[in-house]
């Protein structure tokens, strides 16, 4: 049964403007793990309601245009001079209304066909489901220490570790190399000088966890451009999964 153009215009306000909503439906698709995590498909998903946002604006227009050619023909069966004046003018508007709802049901199927893509594409995500299953830490974890693998050929088991109640997400140190880092979804340059401050505690108070060449590190998925810049001024090396976002430093101690 096909939903009616009201139902639809409900349903898609729905998806928009309520998440509980919105990620029930997509848990009933099989898909609320991966709206979470998967920032291209969100990308793509956000497109799509202002895709479906500028639709909805357009079909208010049409309702208002609507109304007022009603108001017209109520003058012109009064007025009959004024409707041969404006009958050209009104076929004119009543053409242009046509025209936008059929270029609304081209926009629809567009965006009909649009979905169909993203759901293909979800489906074909099963290398990336994997790395949606890890935690950010463990995720952080495994990416750190594969980019240490081919940066500096050096193999760096890493865990996290508590230095007098304060938590470590990243550590781990092999031969004269340490490493010490923190893991996050989004990061803002408060974490990037929190990650400074635990590194100056661990010196003041805890040498024995250091060795002679230090790498400050921070995991993020999303990091805003005063945390990169910080960062970088500060000798951090930010990475996300798929790229580095400032550069390899190894400070020597």
């Amino acid at each position: 049964m096909s939903l009616t153009a009201s139902e639809k215009k409900r349903f898609l306000r729905a998806l928009e403007e309520d998440m509980e909503f919105r990620y029930a439906v997509a848990g009933y698709l099989g898909l609320s793990e991966t709206l979470k995590r998967l920032d291209s498909l969100e990308e793509s998903m956000r497109k799509l309601w202002e895709e479906v946002k500028s639709l909805r604006e357009n079909q208010e227009k049409l309702w208002e245009e609507v109304k007022a050619l009603r108001e017209n023909q109520e003058k012109l069966w009064v007025e009959v001079k004024l409707l041969r004046e404006n009958d050209e003018r009104l076929w004119k508007e009543v053409k242009a209304l046509r025209d936008t709802q059929d270029d609304l049901r081209a926009e629809m199927r567009v965006l009909r066909e649009d979905t169909k893509r993203v759901q293909a594409t979800v489906s074909r995500m099963s290398a990336t489901l994997e790395r949606l299953t890890l935690t950010v830490e463990d995720e952080a974890r495994s990416v750190i220490r594969y980019r240490l693998k081919q940066v500096l050929n050096v193999d760096v088991e890493l865990t996290d570790i508590f230095v007098d109640s304060q938590e470590i997400n990243i550590y781990g140190a092999t031969g004269d190399l340490c490493v010490i880092g923190e893991a996050t979804v989004r990061l803002g340059k408060n974490l990037v000088e929190e990650l400074l401050g635990k590194v100056d505690f661990i010196k003041r108070n805890r040498p024995e966890l250091l060795r002679k060449r230090l790498v400050k590190v921070i995991y993020a998925d999303y990091v805003t451009p005063d945390a990169i810049e910080v960062a970088r001024d500060n000798g951090v090396w930010l990475i996300r999964w798929d790229r580095d976002l400032t550069s390899l430093i190894i400070e020597n101690l």
